[in-house]
């Protein structure tokens, strides 16, 4: 296992995920042998709420949002929920929100509404977003200015560079991860490479978005070390380095400080 000796954060990660049933606390346990030391999970409908809010045992910041793909089981009334549990459980972020114009059959309009509806949300909160912008970088800058918001992540990022630009100049930052492991990934490597370190923030979006190596398997944050490294690579620099700017970007952009990564255990180790 590649481990840095650099705390990492995993801006993006769906520890809340069915997936992780059988052994989230093992997955929690590798993250940490392999340096990372804070794990962001963002939710994606009402009916998770709970269920990603209950991650805070691991000691995760967790956002809550309503997922674009989730279009089709998002109502109103969720919009109010989501509401009073910004102001009751103040967490780090809105998100995953955004829009989705790769995916058929979703709503375009309706996901519209719903991505305004939670950047007013977010704005009357003061909180950051993290967005969700598959094929749809354009449409989602346009609503940003709209809303004024200045502060968040573009996750799993695969614009061009001039969207790239657009979303710094508004005070984004822009997640990469398991994407640009693999050669083909030109874009997204070139945006890797070239974009402003200041900038960037690395991410797994586990369990989805498996790096190249482990391209078969589920995904998991325990590969963000090794992800730091292709990082250091594409852009011809260290991997302590990377790990560093990229931790300290999130920190920047999520209100985040490292000394809070002590709490990120599983409970099994707490009780020990």
């Amino acid at each position: 296992m590649t481990t840095l000796s650099t705390p990492l954060i995993d801006t993006h990660c769906h520890l809340d995920a069915p997936e992780f049933d059988p052994d989230r606390d093992a997955v929690v346990e590798r993250a940490q042998a392999a340096g990372v030391s804070i794990v962001v999970v963002p939710a994606i409908n009402a009916a998770t709420f709970e269920l990603s809010l209950s991650m805070r045992r691991y000691g995760c910041p967790v956002a809550l949002g309503l997922h674009p793909i989730c279009t089709p089981q998002h109502r109103d009334e969720h919009l109010t929920t989501l509401r009073e549990l910004l102001e009751r459980e103040r967490p780090i972020a809105v998100g995953e929100i955004g829009l989705d114009f790769f995916v058929p059959g979703l709503d375009a309009q309706r996901q519209t509404d719903l991505f305004a509806a939670q950047l007013k949300l977010a704005r009357d909160f003061d909180l950051p977003v993290l967005l969700h912008v598959r094929k749809s970088q354009d449409q989602v800058l346009k609503q940003l200015r709209r809303f004024g918001l200045r502060r968040g992540i573009a996750h799993a990022f695969n614009g061009s560079p001039q969207q790239a630009e657009a979303f710094i100049s508004l005070g984004f930052k822009l997640g990469f991860g398991g994407n640009m492991s693999f050669e083909r990934a030109r874009n997204i490597r070139r945006l890797a490479a070239d974009l402003p370190l200041e900038s960037l923030v690395l991410e797994t979006d586990s369990p989805d978005i498996p790096p190249a190596w482990a391209y078969h398997d589920r995904n998991e944050p325990a590969h963000l070390a090794r992800l730091a490294r292709v990082l250091a690579e594409l852009r011809e620099s260290e991997p302590e380095r990377i790990a560093a700017a990229t931790s300290a970007n999130a920190c920047e952009v999520l209100g985040l400080t490292l000394k809070s990564a002590a709490a990120f255990t599983a409970p099994s180790v707490i009780s020990h």
